[in-house]
């Protein structure tokens, strides 16, 4: 507790840590002033939105309940998220992009320059598709005078607050803790912890006959998930990599034994993002009815074979994201480029199958892993787990969560580091999400 207590004083007295920890408090405390502003038109307290499944859930996780309070920010950084994902896929895809990313930072600027006016005509069109829903759920909430004026101010009003929030996380970047945009999707899902273990408290204490017990072994059950989902963040599995050192003059050569860190899930969130997009398509076909045909089953996040689908669908789409972001042909040339060989491999394509090969044996596991934490909350449910609760047991909130508290932490560990104070953790570094570039960055 002691050295608790100092690693805190030692953080404090550090003027740029805690120039950045002051700057992303404030501008935190900014965003969640703003997701209780109501749009105009709206009287409050008739506002009926459910946003409990789906990707509506997803949203409204994102947004930190400002989805179902109608509020200014209701859509969140979602727009900017689906805007960079989309430009994220083509820099892999579209030549063009792949240029503009080999560029350096004047082709970075291009790229998050697209990206922002991209987020502007994804922004437009998810406001007009919120205006309807709103239209179609809380017509009753709306000032009859107002609504000739609705649909227009609304988009408006929905579009620059997207801005606005794009503009917090960049400057949170910039000048404060953590990547911005998590950091502001993470404050926005642990602000509906607080609430969540609440309600799970007053279920179980209200049905008596060991409810207490029950509620500290869900605890634990969520703290030893957390505890196992850090380790799938974290774990990576090393490939010795040899390099040759030429000594100028004598032309000797020398070996140096390094290796090639493959990281065990390399796709993130991401398949589990893709996978509740497209089990959402069914209930969206069926205009929000999720007591039709298939959206009744794929609604139904307890259901088995919601579960068995969407389980198999994250597997997949672990695999092909991988496949998207990791090139072990690039690396291979890489390592070749720079004097770097395997030992045991030849170099060139050879060294490419074997990496891959490697890659494909790690995510496996990964992926199933990952669609493991993924269905985690629909067992949680069928416990008779409160369903705002059992959403923290995996899923997108919890990775998400867990990812960015781990970025921020290495963060805050190497100013530590770097000012010879001693780390958070005695047993080594703390490692984030961060992609490494294997052979340049060795």
């Amino acid at each position: 507790m002691k050295k608790f207590i100092q690693t805190l004083k030692n953080i404090w007295s550090i003027e740029e840590l805690r120039s950045k920890i002051l700057v992303t408090i404030t501008l935190i405390a900014v965003y969640r002033l703003g997701t209780h502003i109501v749009l105009p038109g709206i009287d409050p307290e008739k506002i009926t939105v459910s946003s409990a499944g789906g990707i509506l859930g997803l949203i409204d996780a994102f947004a930190g309940g400002a989805f179902h309070q109608a509020s200014i920010l209701a859509l969140g950084i979602m727009p900017y998220i689906s805007a960079s994902i989309f430009i994220q896929l083509m820099t892999i895809l579209y030549p063009p992009f792949q240029k503009l990313q080999k560029e350096g930072d004047s082709g970075r600027k291009k790229i998050n320059q697209y990206t922002r006016y991209l987020t502007v005509l994804v922004t437009i069109l998810q406001a007009s598709a919120y205006v309807a829903f709103l239209n179609s759920t809380n017509g009753q909430a709306m000032v009859e005078a107002y609504k000739p004026y609705f649909w227009l101010s609304t988009t408006i009003i929905l579009t620059a607050g997207t801005l606005f929030v794009m503009w917090l996380g960049e400057k949170i970047t910039d000048k404060g803790l953590g990547n911005g945009s998590s950091v502001i999707i993470m404050v926005g899902i642990l602000a509906r912890f607080p609430q969540s273990l609440w309600q799970e408290w007053s279920a179980r204490s209200n049905r008596g006959g060991g409810g207490l017990l029950i509620f500290v072994i869900e605890i634990a059950i969520l703290v030893a998930i957390i505890m196992g989902l850090i380790i799938l963040i974290q774990g990576v599995r090393k490939v010795p990599v040899q390099y040759a050192k030429q000594i100028v003059g004598n032309r000797q050569f020398g070996g140096a034994r390094q290796f090639l860190p493959l990281k065990v899930n390399s796709a993130g969130v991401m398949p589990i993002i893709f996978a509740q997009a497209i089990m959402f398509l069914p209930t969206l076909l069926s205009n929000f009815d999720s007591t039709k045909g298939l959206a009744a089953v794929f609604g139904n996040h307890s259901n088995f074979w919601y579960m068995i689908i969407y389980a198999v669908m994250v597997i997949g789409f672990t695999f092909l994201y991988t496949a998207l972001i990791f090139n072990p042909k690039q690396i291979a040339d890489d390592l070749k480029r720079n004097n770097g060989f395997i030992p045991g491999v030849k170099p060139g394509q050879p060294t490419a199958d074997y990496i891959g090969a490697v890659m494909d044996k790690i995510t496996f596991p990964g992926a199933v892993l990952l669609a493991l934490v993924g269905i985690l909350p629909g067992f949680a449910q069928r416990m008779s787990v409160q369903q705002s609760f059992s959403s923290f047991f995996g899923g997108t909130s919890l990775l998400i969560m867990v990812g960015v508290i781990l970025d921020t932490l290495q963060q805050i560990e190497t100013q530590l580091l770097m000012r010879q104070y001693d780390g958070l953790m005695k047993s080594g570094r703390i490692q984030g999400r961060q992609q490494v570039t294997p052979a340049s960055s060795i």
